[in-house]
This record gives C-alpha cells, sequence and structure tokens, in this order.
C-alpha cells in the first residue's frame, strides 16, 4: 500500500476536519455521533495501522517504508519508520480507541473534545514517523496545543493553572532544541533526520567564557536537545508540571499523557541524542544516571504520602520514567532493550491504571484515597484487575513490567554498580507505594454508606480494559514479539554510539600528538 505511512497518520486529522465541518448542532444525538465517529476512526487507524507492523522487516535496522515529497518554500516531507519507532506508532494507534471508549460519559462540547483528541492522535504520530527535523518540530511542538486545550477546557477545578504549567514548561524546554536545530542545519546543509544521523558534529574541546566546554558542539547541541526532552519525560527536577497536569486533565487526557506523550522525550534520546551526538551523550551520562536513580528513589518517596490517587500514580510515572532514561544511557544491547520495553510496558500499565481511578471516579466524583475502602465487596471484577495493574506497575515477574525494569536495571549494572543499586531500592518503594494504594481503596470492610451502592465494570470498561490485560499478561511471559522487532535496530544503534566514540577520541588523540 502506498502512502501508508501517511495514510495512518492523517486519517484521525481527516475524522476531525469531517466532525467540524458536518456534525452539526449539540444535542444527545449529535453528541453520540460525534463518539461514535471517533471510535471508527481511531478503530480504522489501529487496523490499518498493523499492515505497517506486517510490512516491517526487523532485521532491517535502516528507515522502512519511507515516504518523501517537496513540501513548501522548500521544506522536506519525509516519513518512515524503523526498528525503535514503529512500536510507538503502534502504541498510540492501539490505545487511542481505548482512550476514546473510556470518554463516554463525557457530556460538555463533545464535538470539540473529540476533534482535540483525533488532532492530537495525528500529531502524536507524527512525531514517531517524521525523518526531518522541520517536520519533527512541527507535530512535536503541535501536539502540545490539543493536550493543552484537553487540560484547560474539559480538566479539574484548577484546570487553567495546571494547563498553562504544562504548556510553558515543554513549550520553554523546546526552544532550546529549535536553536540547536538550527546550528545543526547550518553545520550539516540538511534537516534530513537520515544525514544528520551519519554527520559528525564537532566534538573538540573549547572555552566560553573561560569555562572548557568538553566534546564541543556536540555537548552544546546534546544539552540543548537534553532540556527538550528532559522536560517531556519528564526527569527530575523538572518534573513538577506531570502531577499538577495529571490530577487536573480528565481521565482520558490523562491516559493518553501517560501512555504516549511521556514517551516522546525517550524516543527522541533515541532518535537524536544518542545517535547524532554520542560525545556529548558520553560527557553527560554520569550526570544523566544518578538523575535518573534520584529521580526513582524520590518520587516513590513523595508518592507514598499522596492522598489524591491520581497524583500519587503521577509521581510513580516519573519513577519509572527514571529506568528509562537509565537504560538508554547505559547505551548497551540490555539497557535500550530495557529502555523500549519499559515505555511500551509503561504505556500499557500506567493507562490502566489512570483508567481504574476513572471507573470509580465517575461513580463517586472524588480521587481522594480516604473517601474509599472495600470496594471488593461491592466491586470483584474491579478489584482484581485493579489488582492486575498494581502488580504490574511494581514488576511482578509474569507481567510486563518486571521484564523492562529488569533488563534495563541489568544494563545500568554493566556500567555503574552504584547507581544500579540505588535505582534497585524504588522497586521495593514501588511495591510500598502501590499496595499501600491498593490496600486502602479496594481491601477491607465496606464501611463508609456512600460506597454501599456503587456498582461494579459495566461492559463498556471491561471492554476496554480486556486488551490491556492481555497485553500485560502476554508481553510479560512472552516478551519475544517486542524483543524481536527492536533488536536488531538497537544492536546497530549502540554499536554506531560505540563506533562514533572510539573515532572522535582517535580524532583528538591524534591532534594532541600534532
Amino acid at each position: 500500500m502506498d502512502n501508508l505511512l501517511s495514510i495512518v497518520t492523517f486519517l484521525p486529522a481527516l475524522a476531525a476536519v469531517i466532525l467540524l465541518v458536518f456534525l452539526r448542532g449539540s444535542d444527545e444525538a449529535a453528541n453520540r455521533n460525534a463518539k461514535w465517529l471517533a471510535l471508527i476512526a481511531t478503530s480504522a487507524t489501529f487496523l490499518i495501522s498493523l499492515f505497517i507492523l506486517f510490512q516491517f522487516d526487523p532485521q532491517n535496522t535502516g528507515f522502512q517504508m519511507v515516504e518523501e515529497a517537496d513540501w513548501l518554500l522548500g521544506l522536506q516531507y519525509k516519513m518512515g519508520v524503523d526498528g525503535i519507532s514503529v512500536l510507538f506508532v503502534m502504541l498510540t494507534t492501539f490505545m487511542m480507541p481505548l482512550v476514546i471508549g473510556a470518554s463516554w460519559n463525557v457530556t460538555v462540547r463533545v464535538k470539540e473534545y473529540m476533534i482535540a483528541f483525533l488532532l492530537l492522535e495525528t500529531l502524536m504520530l507524527g512525531v514517531f514517523m517524521a525523518l526531518d527535523l522541520v517536520l519533527f518540530y512541527l507535530f512535536f511542538e503541535a501536539g502540545l496545543i490539543p493536550m493543552f486545550l484537553i487540560i484547560g477546557v474539559w480538566g479539574g477545578a484548577n484546570r487553567v493553572y495546571a494547563s498553562f504549567k504544562f504548556f510553558l514548561y515543554t513549550f520553554l524546554g523546546s526552544v532550546l532544541m529549535l536553536v540547536a536545530m538550527v546550528a545543526m542545519f547550518a553545520e550539516a546543509g540538511t534537516t534530513d533526520i537520515e544525514q544528520l544521523m551519519v554527520h559528525q558534529f564537532g566534538s573538540e574541546t573549547f572555552s566560553i567564557l573561560g569555562i572548557q566546554i568538553v566534546g564541543g558542539l556536540q555537548t552544546l547541541l546534546f544539552l540543548a536537545f537534553f532540556a527538550s526532552f528532559a522536560v517531556k519525560m519528564p526527569m527530575w527536577p523538572v518534573h513538577t508540571w506531570l502531577p499538577d497536569a495529571h490530577v487536573q486533565a480528565p481521565t482520558a487526557g490523562s491516559v493518553v499523557l501517560a501512555a504516549i506523550l511521556l514517551k516522546m522525550g525517550g524516543y527522541g534520546f533515541l532518535r537524536f541524542s544518542l545517535p547524532m551526538f554520542p560525545v556529548g551523550a558520553e560527557v553527560l551520562t554520569p550526570l544523566i544516571l544518578w538523575l535518573s536513580a534520584i529521580a526513582i528513589v524520590y518520587t516513590s518517596l513523595v508518592a507514598l504520602v499522596q492522598e489524591d490517587m491520581k497524583k500519587l500514580i503521577a509521581y510513580s510515572s516519573v519513577a519509572h520514567m527514571g529506568y528509562v532514561t537509565m537504560g538508554i544511557f547505559a547505551a548497551n544491547q540490555q539497557g535500550v532493550d530495557g529502555a523500549i520495553f519499559q515505555m511500551i510496558s509503561h504505556g500499557f500499565v500506567s493507562g490502566a491504571l489512570f483508567l481504574c481511578v476513572g471507573v470509580i471516579y465517575d461513580r463517586m466524583h472524588t480521587r481522594d484515597i480516604d473517601a474509599y475502602g472495600g470496594l471488593v465487596n461491592r466491586m470483584p471484577a474491579y478489584a482484581l484487575i485493579f489488582m492486575l495493574f498494581t502488580m504490574a506497575n511494581v514488576g511482578l515477574p509474569g507481567t510486563s513490567g518486571f521484564i523492562g525494569e529488569f533488563l534495563t536495571l541489568v544494563g545500568v549494572f554493566q556500567i555503574n554498580t552504584w547507581v544500579a543499586l540505588v535505582a534497585t531500592t524504588g522497586v521495593i518503594l514501588s511495591a510500598a507505594y502501590a499496595l499501600w494504594l491498593y490496600r486502602r481503596v479496594v481491601m477491607g470492610d465496606l464501611i463508609k454508606e456512600s460506597l454501599r451502592t456503587i456498582t461494579d465494570m459495566s461492559r463498556r470498561e471491561r471492554a476496554i480494559f480486556a486488551p490491556l490485560v492481555i497485553a500485560t499478561l502476554l508481553f510479560g511471559v512472552y516478551p519475544a514479539p517486542i524483543l524481536d522487532m527492536i533488536g536488531p535496530s538497537v544492536e546497530a544503534l549502540v554499536s554506531n554510539y560505540q563506533t562514533a566514540l572510539a573515532a572522535a577520541e582517535t580524532a583528538t588523540q591524534v591532534a594532541v600528538n600534532q
């Protein structure tokens, strides 16, 4: 199928345009039609995206299904996928129908709500497929707008503050990345990501205002991209926008934020930071490893004292993203494999946990942990599903959460045993806060009068959770489909990284001898 990537990317946007132009009125029938059209569009996008998976050859470590065209003002439109990006595309298309299904109870500005999510899907897919710097930046930044509106219009009582905080943090981080992209174009003469990945940017040490910049231009470019991706992940200490955004966002917004948007930071590190600026990455790796280890321990401790369920899960996400950054910058096969697996798994597990909060929030309209207790007596199906994803969040063997954390820690252990030791304590702390949450919400006697009439999950809610349950258990027991898909591309990435470092070291040695 020609132009398959473009079809998958822009089909949700086409559905959004149809909604905008042809759907009139705001009565119950119009709202129902808006929901069904969004569900059909996202489901069709997922089914068509399966053809990408079927056509993809994991043994080919280059970009596949590449589409190129000249764009406006001489800019280049170029899309493609490799073993690192293809699974993020699949994660996005897999999650979006579930997100729309979780939005069935929305009653305010339903058409606009669905349009925002459809546009957001197009922009997220564009980030993972873009092979041109300008195109990547447009998709990356434009994705802020729908999410800003989703939080600011359909969020909680403090939604305006949370939406502006989210926008400003992520936008300001990306300004430095834009400056770096201009510098890259000035030196390499191209915005083509494939060509930039093999271009050797300067790594000679120089001085600015008396400060020695080890790694030279590469270090400066790395820092500029790092500023954007670290906020997007988010890494400690630039993570403070995330808990506010999660707490105020509607359930579907929290699911997209946790399952997909956070992964753009990790994907950026893999697509840009390691292959394009290997010397800069090497210089700053010790700092990033320790920041990641601190994030795991610190945010886990903060999660232990939360009284809001969403905020607890939000801090849990920051901790789990700490494993991802550690694995990526371990820059070995196990570390990077584990980081990518952790991101995919976290998409299922964290998304499901926010959906679990949404189920009881729809019934009781509160996220306070103290408002619940003994739900197992009235909601046995809910208690079972919540327990499964709590265990996956802890990293219990047999769930997908275990594979990513284990591989990441193995990779980190090979380069820094102390960082691995500190990070491993996060496994214990995650068990503490996750089980503490589950005990207070689900276990015990049903003593609160307000909970005596609460109903168990509906068929729609069970249908939403079913694919997530299957994915979490399947990849926990049989991780080979993911590891086989990413393995050759990760091996090539790590090999090229090590080769580039060796070449830079040789060039430096030659320069010193002369």
